[in-house]
């Protein structure tokens, strides 16, 4: 389906991003993961979309899997996650909510210095909906709609190796857009990312994936039957799905945040937010002082 990809800060891995880039297509279920994980994923991934009904002659795949360094409270050289995971994660897929905190590539990511995760969010624009999926690991000073939470919550670093950070954001709609316009929306989202008090430090790798699921606009494989046209949106049009994507990033940053739980490894700790004291600092009788 058409698909692009924007880096904006490319201190990171997302294996498959050239060809995306070039050819404005996305041809595999999406990956996140563990850094040093990517290669093992990247294979379990090939290997399940060269095994599906009717691609017994298909010759090369481009599978998509980003990333972001756990390594504060995961073995990360121990590179678990592999088939297995891979092959859970595909079984386990199914529509409605989306489980959010430390869960799956979220469970050893840290944001603001609480502990962070994955996180969703969504807009709609008109009869179109534009969906966001972050895992969160990143430093700066956190920012809930535009109040300086970071001046009134001081969380102490979390214990253990100091991990790189990075974002992996994807964003997802039904909306009718070529790949040239998901990559302008996949760059709005970063602009979501920044209303939170992202540093985007040297080490941050920051990265947006967006795809279109608009029907119509499935592109036909290489030997397939060409698709008739489709109608797509044109530039003019893009003003509100921009403003979606950084609303819904903000928010499915946030929560990352709200929704994971305290994590304890032999590397180290990160403490899950406090709701309560988060709510204190966000009332207006505390934002007066």
């Amino acid at each position: 389906m058409p698909g692009a990809v924007y880096a904006y800060n490319a201190f990171g891995k997302l294996i498959g991003a050239t060809q995306v880039q070039e050819l404005g297509t996305i041809e595999s279920p999406i990956g996140l993961t563990s850094t040093l994980s990517v290669w093992k994923v990247a294979d379990a991934l090939a290997a399940h979309v060269l095994a599906l009904p009717g691609n017994e002659t298909v010759g090369s795949v481009n599978v998509l899997v980003g990333e972001t360094n756990d390594g504060r409270l995961n073995d990360i050289r121990g590179r678990h996650a592999g088939e297995a995971a891979v092959r859970e994660a595909i079984a386990s897929a199914s529509d409605g909510p989306v489980a959010e905190g430390a869960v799956g590539a979220g469970t050893g990511t840290v944001c603001f210095g609480w502990k962070g995760g994955i996180g969703t969010a969504s807009r709609r624009v008109g009869e179109h909906t534009v969906g966001v999926l972050v895992q969160s690991n990143f430093g700066g000073s956190l920012t809930i709609a535009g109040v300086p939470v970071h001046e009134r919550m001081k969380p102490g670093a979390a214990s253990g190796k100091p991990g790189g950070g990075s974002c992996m954001i994807v964003v997802a709609t039904d909306a009718p857009l070529d790949a040239r316009n998901l990559e302008r929306l996949a760059k709005r989202a970063i602009a979501g990312m920044a209303r939170t008090g992202a540093s985007f430090s040297n080490g941050s790798g920051d990265y947006a994936i967006a795809f279109s699921a608009a029907p119509p606009l499935r592109v036909p494989h290489e030997g397939s039957a060409p698709a008739a046209p489709a109608a797509v949106l044109g530039n003019d049009a893009m003003g509100p799905y921009f403003v979606a994507a950084a609303d819904a990033t903000e928010e499915a940053i946030v929560n990352s945040l709200l929704r994971a739980t305290t994590v304890t490894s032999r590397f180290g700790s990160a403490e899950a937010i406090p709701i309560e004291a988060l709510k204190r600092a966000l009332a207006p009788q505390e934002r007066r002082k």
